[in-house]
C-alpha cells in the first residue's frame, strides 16, 4: 500500500489490516498510551474545499502521532495560481514525508501520487471518500462485531460517499443495496465492479432497498460546488427524506450513520438524527483513528514494528 486514492486499489486485507489498527490507536487514546509513530515526519494538508471533520481530525491525529501537519489552502499555493499538479507533487515531495488532499478531481489525486515520491491520502474527491468509509467501516464493525455477511444500505445521492461505500462494503464482506433517484446513480466504473457481486443490488425505490438493512447510510443532495442544483435535487429526491416510515422497512436494530453535515428535513429528519445521534457522532470521532491508522500504514518507518 503506497497511497490511498480509491478503496477500489485496496485489497480486502488491506482493508481489514487498517480497521484493526485504527482500533489499536484508539485504544491507546483512550488509555492514554503514547503512539508517536511519525515522530519527527511533516506531513501537508491541501485543501481546495473547505472543510470541518477533515481539517481538524487530520491535524490532530498527525500532532497525537507525533509528526506535524503544515495547513495549506489553494491560496498559499501557487497551484491556486495555474501551478500544474506535477511541479507541486514534485516539490512537496522534496519537504514533506506525506500530503492528504481534500479536493474536487479525482485527477488531481492520481497526478499527485504519480508525479510525485510520498504517499497521497485522498481526504475527498468528488468522485470518491475512501477516508469516511474507512471510518463508517470501523464504526459498524465496533457495533455488530463483524463485518461480513451485514446488510448496508445507502439511499441518496449517488456521489463519492455512494461510489466508496458500495467498494469499502463488498471488499469486506458485507451485503451492499443502493438507491438513488434515476439520473443520480454511481460511477460506472463502480457499477461496472459491483454488478456481478451477487451481495450488490441497486434500485430507485428507497423502502426496496431499505428491506432488512442491519445499516442505513445517506448523505447529502447537494454536495459542495452542486449548491447551484440546491433546489432541482430536493425535488429529484422526493421520497428519499430517511424518516421513521422510511427506516420501518429495515431491522428494528438498524443503526444509522451520516457523514456530516446533515441537513435535517431534506435527506434525513430531525427525529431520526437525533435517535441515532450516538451513533453518528462516533462515526466522526472514528475519522480521527481511520486516518491515523492510514498515516501510520503509509509514512512510519519500515523497520518499525507496531
Amino acid at each position: 500500500m503506497k497511497h490511498l486514492l480509491k478503496l477500489l486499489d485496496l485489497s480486502q486485507d488491506e482493508i481489514i489490516g487498517l480497521l484493526d489498527l485504527a482500533d489499536q490507536l484508539k485504544y491507546e487514546k483512550k488509555h492514554g498510551i503514547a503512539h508517536p509513530h511519525l515522530q519527527g515526519k511533516s506531513v501537508g494538508l491541501i485543501f481546495q474545499k473547505s472543510s470541518t471533520r477533515t481539517r481538524v481530525s487530520f491535524e490532530t491525529g498527525i500532532y497525537q502521532l507525533g509528526g506535524q501537519p503544515m495547513f495549506l489552502s489553494s491560496r498559499d499555493l501557487q497551484i491556486g495560481r495555474g501551478e500544474p499538479v506535477q511541479d507541486t507533487a514534485r516539490v512537496l515531495s522534496r519537504y514533506l514525508d506525506g500530503i492528504m488532499i481534500r479536493t474536487f478531481d479525482q485527477k488531481e489525486v492520481d497526478d499527485l501520487a504519480e508525479y510525485g515520491s510520498i504517499p497521497v491520502i485522498n481526504g475527498l474527491t468528488d468522485q470518491y471518500h475512501p477516508c469516511q468509509v474507512l471510518a463508517d467501516l470501523m464504526t459498524i464493525r465496533e457495533r455488530y462485531g463483524v463485518l461480513e455477511g451485514l446488510k448496508l444500505c445507502y439511499i441518496g445521492d449517488g456521489d463519492n460517499m455512494a461510489n466508496s461505500l458500495i467498494v469499502g462494503g463488498l471488499k469486506t464482506g458485507m451485503k451492499v443495496s443502493v438507491a438513488t433517484p434515476e439520473g443520480y446513480e454511481p460511477l460506472e466504473e463502480v457499477m461496472e465492479f459491483a454488478k456481478e457481486n451477487p451481495d450488490f443490488t441497486f434500485c430507485n425505490e428507497p423502502a426496496m432497498a431499505l428491506k432488512d438493512a442491519d445499516v442505513v447510510i445517506t448523505d447529502t443532495w447537494a454536495s459542495m460546488g452542486m449548491e447551484d442544483e440546491k433546489e432541482k435535487r430536493i425535488r429529484d429526491f422526493a421520497g428519499y427524506t430517511l424518516d421513521d416510515e422510511l427506516l420501518s422497512n429495515a431491522k428494528d436494530s438498524a443503526m444509522v450513520l451520516h457523514c456530516l453535515p446533515a441537513y435535517r428535513g431534506q435527506e434525513i429528519t430531525e427525529k431520526v438524527f437525533e435517535d441515532h445521534a450516538d451513533e453518528i457522532f462516533e462515526e466522526a470521532e472514528n475519522r480521527l483513528h481511520a486516518q491515523k491508522a492510514v498515516m501510520v500504514e503509509l509514512m512510519k518507518d519500515k523497520a518499525e514494528t507496531l
